[in-house]
């Protein structure tokens, strides 16, 4: 059997308010496989965006391992800990968190720069991406020129700029009308089935029923995970 692509290790996290201890996360374990298109639910507080901090290095668990492409990267240090989120993890959010003042070609190219990826290789695989997504002919217009669709497709082309071995996908169709959100949601469903790994938290259930299994988390810990049938129709307009 193939080693999995993520491996999550009895992960917990407790925080404290005050003197009282609150478990964010408790012995959360799962394997994901190459390629595979996972969404993670919950209620507010349940410890999604918790879990995916962890994974995506942007915070230390109290206790437990993550291992991406079988390397433990909870143990890696504050120096340690950007270079593998650069190499190893793309990172799309609700938000978008593009630079305002650079165009979209720029926005990709900064996230290679950072990986000391040649200057000719950045600007044509920028371009490539960007025409991926279909955003060919919006190359130069920056976020402010962008509609929030066009802007969440430049992020998902930068999160995929370094070939990452996983995306971490933070709520990425909440800003966008239903349209948009099938859209984007049908741009990662396209990406797994090129072999791409992606894990999306999301509140959104017509979101979540066109990934190939659904982890459901409540009070820190895993309620269920169902491998399910993503082919539901939906209303593509």
């Amino acid at each position: 059997m193939n080693e999995p692509i993520l491996a999550v290790r009895n992960l917990s996290k407790t925080y404290m308010q005050g003197k009282i201890p609150v478990h964010a996360l408790t012995n959360v374990t799962f394997d994901v496989e190459k390629g595979e298109f996972l969404s993670i639910v919950g209620p507010s507080g349940s410890g999604k965006s918790t879990l995916l901090s962890m994974i995506g290095l942007l915070d230390k668990p109290t206790s437990g391992s993550v291992f991406i492409g079988g390397m433990e990267v909870t143990r890696a240090s504050e120096r340690e800990a950007p270079i593998i989120r650069r190499e190893k993890i793309g990172f799309v959010f609700q938000h978008f968190n593009l630079i305002p003042t650079l165009t979209a070609l720029e926005n990709i190219d900064i996230a290679m720069r950072f990986a000391r990826v040649p200057k000719n290789n950045r600007k044509k695989t920028a371009i490539e991406l960007l025409t991926q997504m279909g955003m060919g002919d919006r190359i130069n217009h920056k976020p402010s020129e962008l509609s929030g669709g066009e802007q969440q497709r430049v992020a998902i082309a930068r999160a995929l700029a370094n070939h990452p071995a996983i995306i971490l996908a933070d709520e990425p169709t909440g800003e966008v009308d239903t349209k948009t959100r099938n859209m984007i949601v049908g741009l990662l469903k396209g990406l797994s089935e090129e072999g791409h790994t992606i894990l999306i938290v999301t509140h959104d259930t017509a979101v979540s029923a066109q990934t190939k299994r659904i982890i459901t988390m409540r009070d820190g810990g895993i309620e269920s995970d169902k491998r399910v049938d993503s082919r539901v129709p939906w209303n593509s307009g």
